[in-house]
């Protein structure tokens, strides 16, 4: 099962670097990224909008049991009647809308299943600082803001004002801000919330929505953060281990479910997300690729390496797609797998690209 349908998985262990991974193609055969049991045929702009909607920043995306993948957009906060999430179905067919609410702060996006039914779950920074619980096909179960009980934030913080910024310029920022951006699902029903650009504490709630506790906040690493902004509940070794994208520094960080640090692995650029697929843990970084983790965590495969183009010699540019390389990333943003392993990639550009990487190996 996949991240998005709620899976089973753990972690530990040691990085080392492969070979970077090309693309093949002859003739008129598709382009395939990867090497051995890593293989995946990749297509660009895989999800196609209808005329009346536009792409603006994409940012995450999740998928449904039945397959259909839930994309959400950054937006922009002029557009207040614009959707900021579209569904597509398992063949990329735009199906349907909602949730204008999020425009101008769109972030994080996941799906999880309970009892018989699945929800999605959406958090919202800049323009619109909350989180909620969205039914598929986009009523709202509940919206929660910053949550005061944890001490940590600016009195009014979840105010009318602060919640839906109608000023000039963007809201404000800070370590007593709160600027949510990932979920992650524990198996007692709760979940936890990454203030990946606000605080950088990572809260905990039960399975209503209602605050239990903290840990993080800033620092230089070993169970504090520098932009904790992807963050997933690993079970892959049978227990339930929290890996932390801390960003800023470059790190992934794997912790106990009360914050006590357990291992750190580097080598990563910006890694922005999680997810995991069978033995397989994903982490898609804005430094232009995504990595592939084995069950000891050893790096196995890094698709899509651009680092060089666009980091090092900065070639590529987020606004120019006329500079994208096929085969290649950008900045991926988030990523996911589908259940039967084939992945779904959102990147960090001003005209949106989703891209589907399907496993032919």
């Amino acid at each position: 099962m996949n991240r998005r349908s709620f899976l089973t998985t753990s972690a530990s262990g040691s990085l080392l670097l492969p070979h970077l991974l090309l693309g093949k193609k002859s003739g008129n055969s598709p382009l395939v990224i990867g090497e051995g049991v890593h293989q995946y045929e990749v297509t660009h702009d895989w999800a196609k909008l209808p005329s009346q909607y536009s792409w603006q920043t994409t940012h995450n995306l999740a998928v449904d049991q039945a397959g259909f993948v839930y994309v959400i957009h950054e937006g922009r906060k002029h557009l207040k009647e614009h959707p900021s999430i579209f569904v597509f179905d398992p063949n990329g067919k735009f199906v349907r809308a909602f949730g204008s609410q999020f425009q101008g702060g769109g972030h994080g996006i996941e799906v999880r299943k309970e009892g018989n039914e699945e929800f999605l779950y959406v958090c919202a920074y800049q323009n619109i600082k909350a989180f909620a619980k969205l039914t598929l096909t986009g009523e709202t179960v509940w919206e929660k803001y910053a949550p005061m009980d944890s001490g940590v934030y600016r009195k009014g913080e979840d105010s009318k004002e602060s919640v839906r910024f109608e000023g000039k310029g963007r809201p404000r920022w800070g370590k007593d801000a709160f600027l949510p951006t990932n979920f992650a699902f524990l198996n007692d029903g709760g979940f936890l919330l990454a203030d990946g650009y606000g605080s950088f504490w990572i809260h905990r709630y039960d399975k209503d929505g209602n605050w239990v506790s903290k840990f993080g906040g800033p620092g230089n690493g070993k169970g504090s953060f520098r932009t904790p902004h992807g963050i997933w509940t690993d079970r892959r070794n049978g227990e339930e281990t929290v890996v932390v994208c801390d960003r800023a520094h470059h790190t992934v960080q794997f912790l106990s479910l009360d914050g006590k640090h357990l291992q750190t692995i580097d080598g990563f650029g910006l890694p922005a997300n999680a997810d995991v697929w069978n033995d397989l843990l994903m982490i898609p970084e804005l430094h232009a690729r995504i990595s592939l983790l084995d069950k000891n965590n050893k790096v196995v495969a890094r698709l899509g390496d651009d680092v060089e183009n666009v980091v090092t010699q900065k070639k590529v540019k987020r606004g120019n797609a006329k500079t994208w390389k096929n085969g290649k990333f950008v900045h991926p943003h988030d990523a996911c797998f589908s259940s039967n392993g084939d992945i779904f990639v959102a990147e960090w550009v001003q005209t949106g690209r989703i891209t589907k990487l399907r496993r032919v190996s």
